[in-house]
């Protein structure tokens, strides 16, 4: 097997963990507020990263010399799952994910004020084509507008935050000291707020609570290896798959099928991204010095 399909696989793997996860806390967002939720996911993967990083070369590598870093995006890690968990509860699973996909977008767009970069005309061509999606899907003012719709483009928005501060960090400190920090962050968060928002889980809840804790590592893990194993601009695509397990667990579990809008919108969101990628690759291809 070439180390490509390797990359392409294990993609796939982690994508399919991270739309289990979704279900999974859209069905405990039923009963369950988002931060207990949060809690429960953030305290069982808390011990599952140190034992990766243990055995990735050692918990020295959770050191840091930028606490108030780890703390920002933690927070803004935090503010993302927040939103995201209650945009689930309130729209279809295939509504949320494609609304969810706008993040690299506002990226794009984010990166010119926060950290200098440049966007040339392609590439907002290509953003702004990704935002008249998220519109189609969003649908502000129609009949088929949903004010969860909202909240799920601000989880976009953190996400984006969290992204861009993940470029600005991420060749600085070990990925491990990232992956850990933003999740020790909202533990600490969510724990605070449970004598508010406690609700005490049914027993199958529980299951729940530990699955979406092991989806969540076991995506991180998949994704990680994907890039190890294949380059970005191949393996990276693949993350669209998502809309088609979001689609079919939507289906499955709760009866949902989107309407023909969703998908027109998520085309033009997924081909907005793909085109955006497409023109970083050519670009990286084009600075590389020839030998």
């Amino acid at each position: 097997m070439s180390s490509s399909l390797k990359g392409i696989l294990f993609m796939c793997a982690g994508v399919f963990c991270l739309a289990l996860g979704d279900a999974i806390a859209k069905w405990l967002g039923e009963v369950h507020s988002p931060l207990q939720i949060i809690f429960f996911r953030t305290l069982v993967s808390l011990p599952l990263i140190a034992l990766l990083a243990h055995f990735g070369g050692g918990l020295r590598k959770l050191r840091t010399r930028r606490p108030g870093a780890h703390l920002a995006r933690g927070l803004i890690y935090t503010g993302t799952m927040v939103f995201f968990v209650l945009g689930l509860t309130l729209l279809p699973l295939a509504k949320a994910t494609a609304i969810a996909f706008a993040a690299p977008l506002f990226v794009t767009l984010l990166s010119v004020p926060l950290l200098g970069e440049r966007v040339d005309r392609q590439v907002l061509a290509a953003s702004l084509l990704g935002f008249a999606g998220v519109l189609v899907v969003v649908r502000p003012g129609g009949e088929g507008f949903h004010s969860g719709a909202l909240v799920m483009v601000a989880a976009a928005v953190f996400y984006a935050l969290l992204m861009i501060t993940s470029r600005r960090y991420g060749g600085r400190e070990h990925l491990w000291a990232m992956v850990f920090y933003i999740t020790l962050v909202p533990l600490m968060v969510t724990t605070v707020t449970l004598p508010w928002v406690w609700q005490t889980p049914h027993p199958w809840h529980w299951l729940g609570f530990l699955g979406s804790g092991i989806v969540g590592i076991g995506a991180t893990a998949c994704i990680t290896l994907a890039f190890r194993f294949a380059p970005a601009a191949i393996a990276a695509p693949f993350d669209y798959t998502a809309m088609l397990w979001a689609v079919l667990l939507g289906w499955w579990f709760w009866g949902e099928m989107p309407d023909l809008w969703v998908f027109v919108g998520s085309l033009l969101i997924i081909g907005s991204g793909l085109a955006i990628a497409y023109h970083d690759r050519r670009t990286t291809l084009k600075r590389r010095p020839t030998s």
